[in-house]
């Protein structure tokens, strides 16, 4: 795993036992119990939705309500009904997060189906996982029903709008004046950036991990971190390969800000470029050119979606995106496997014309 892959677990670590102080001390054996079969990114996110959930109880529950998470122990989780979690769901839809300093910067939240079906998954992990070491009578939350969550229409580029796409970031035509005086810095890793997104499908976290020393031109492959950590290799074409090497040389030229860093992609202060500094440039590109609301992830989509029209082959696509489950990739290209499937349609004649 490269030093920028290690650098960014270790932060989760310590923001995990940063987070683990304001839950129940009892936790601790949870997060250890499940570190084998999860990622220190699955945890901490389990750590933040937990806290979210102990604080509803502080706040709501008939009998926990009042009782500070540092007192409460194992066996308080048999005080804790379907029931509860029923009302924590409805609870998620509206509530506060407080601060406590400064009590007028307390912060209003939402949560969507996909949000509250993420905060039962960590309750119900947590029951799973004391029920299993009989610390607690009963799984409560495996009766709760998951929100449903209503499947939204794939946004992504049609074959006009990537042209145009990439267009803009090479030419920065649709810039504003203010933009514009940047551009002629950046387009170069702006273009390397957004075509390898298209022509490869990887994730936005991906692409920022990706060190010079992972590309190899001879067989043009580029190595990635994957969700969990695996490495695997990913292939482009002719167009990513020109855009990469013309980046290059540029690259090369840049002084780091840290010493040894090996990083492909370089912000405006010579460090690695940040997630949230790609989907800024990606939207940024993107307002010129369509009114779809464009970001890395949509790219991504975009490339999934014309690998399956050229190749119809689900499985492929599911392995080149990393997807662990084919059926996620199968639910998001449906209605391409609908539309192939009435085309089919039209070649079967039942008589001579």
């Amino acid at each position: 795993m490269s030093t920028y892959h290690e650098s960014l677990k270790n932060k989760e670590t310590l923001r995990l036992r940063e987070i683990q102080k304001e839950l129940p001390p009892f936790l601790i054996e949870f997060f250890r119990g499940i570190a084998q079969t999860t990622s220190t990114k699955t945890r901490l996110g389990y750590a933040y939705d937990l806290r979210i959930f102990f604080r509803y109880l502080y706040e709501e529950h008939k009998t926990l309500g009042g009782m500070e998470a540092k007192d409460l122990e194992v066996q308080h989780l048999n005080e804790i009904s379907s029931d509860d979690i029923d009302c924590f769901m409805e609870y998620l839809s509206y509530y506060v997060r407080p601060d406590y300093e400064n009590p007028e910067n307390s912060t209003e939240l939402h949560n969507d189906e996909k949000g509250k079906s993420r905060k039962l998954a960590a309750v119900r992990s947590m029951f799973k996982f004391f029920y299993k070491k009989k610390k607690v009578d009963a799984n409560p939350a495996t009766i709760v029903e998951t929100p449903k969550i209503h499947d939204k229409q794939i946004v992504r580029l049609d074959v006009n709008e990537m042209a145009d796409f990439l267009d803009a970031v090479e030419s920065g035509e649709k810039l504003t004046d203010r933009q514009k005086t940047f551009h002629e810095r950046t387009k170069k890793r702006d273009l390397a950036i957004t075509t390898l997104l298209l022509g490869t499908g990887m994730r936005v976290s991906e692409c920022v991990g990706i060190n010079i020393k992972d590309i190899d031109f001879k067989n043009n492959a580029i190595k990635i971190v994957r969700k969990g950590g695996n490495e695997v290799f990913l292939y482009f074409g002719d167009e990513v390969q020109e855009a990469l090497q013309d980046y290059l040389e540029e690259r090369q030229q840049a002084i780091t800000k840290e010493e040894g860093d090996d990083a492909l992609f370089l912000s405006s202060q010579g460090k690695r470029i940040t997630v949230r500094a790609v989907q800024k440039m990606v939207k940024k590109y993107a307002l010129g050119v369509t009114i779809k609301n464009i970001s890395p992830h949509k790219l991504r989509s975009t490339f999934g979606t014309n690998l399956y029209q050229e190749t119809g082959d689900i499985y492929l696509v599911a392995d080149t995106l990393g997807h662990a489950d084919v059926n996620t990739t199968r639910k998001h290209y449906a209605e391409i496997e609908d539309q192939r499937r009435r085309k089919a349609a039209s070649h079967v004649k039942l008589r001579k014309d």
